[in-house]
């Protein structure tokens, strides 16, 4: 197995609610599963290729539960990555070189029976894991944006992080509200409009999320 680690920060939305029930082994807000993920690399090799400062995304799309599978995925390569960079990231995010079930990326392609083709395309991202504040533009195919989540009756930014000690993506997130654009690419999000979203500092190898 080849050796890879990855770290940098990341920003997911999805269509369940504020919190995202799965987080909680819950089914999801409406019973289907709608996502897109965005990442930006700060540190990271696979073998002898080195990655750091390149971006990825994902867009992910379940008629049910992810752990029901039968989902469909496409990957989007930054594109600034050479051949060897766009091959050595689409085996990580497809599960490769890894652990069963020691990362999210292996859990979600396994459940994913369609793979789309995988596509390169400029990505440009700003994410204040702190403020809970970022968005994402990946080529043509589609758009994030994510605020603080607001408190239900001032308005006010309300604070609230996930810790999962045990989890195969992130040890520790803070939860946002997001929305998401689908224009390109061969899915379709329609549900994702001021619902969950969250961003986390990943550092992910082989075998799972590494904790300070």
């Amino acid at each position: 197995m080849q050796e890879w680690s990855i770290e940098g920060e990341e920003m997911a939305n999805c269509n369940c609610n504020f919190g995202c029930p799965c987080q909680f082994g819950v089914l999801p807000t409406d019973g289907t599963c709608e996502a897109a993920v965005v990442f930006d690399i700060d540190k990271g090799h696979y073998g002898d290729t080195n990655l750091d400062g390149l971006r990825a995304a994902g867009v992910y799309k379940w008629p049910g539960a992810i752990h029901e599978g039968d989902g469909e995925m496409q990957l989007i390569i930054d594109d600034r990555a050479d051949a060897d960079q766009k091959a050595a990231l689409e085996t990580i995010m497809s599960g490769g070189d890894t652990q069963e079930m020691a990362t999210m990326w292996f859990v979600f392609s396994a459940m994913c029976s369609k793979k789309h083709e995988t596509l390169s395309a400029p990505i440009s991202a700003k994410m204040d894991r702190e403020n809970r504040v970022g968005s994402a533009k990946v080529g043509d195919i589609f758009e994030i944006e994510a605020k603080p989540i607001p408190n239900i009756v001032s308005g006010d930014p309300h604070r609230i992080a996930i810790q999962l000690p045990n989890g195969f993506e992130f040890t520790q997130a803070e939860m946002a509200n997001g929305s998401t654009k689908t224009s390109g690419g061969e899915i379709e999000l329609i549900k994702n409009n001021a619902t969950h979203a969250h961003f986390a500092h990943l550092h992910l190898t082989g075998s799972g999320v590494v904790r300070a």
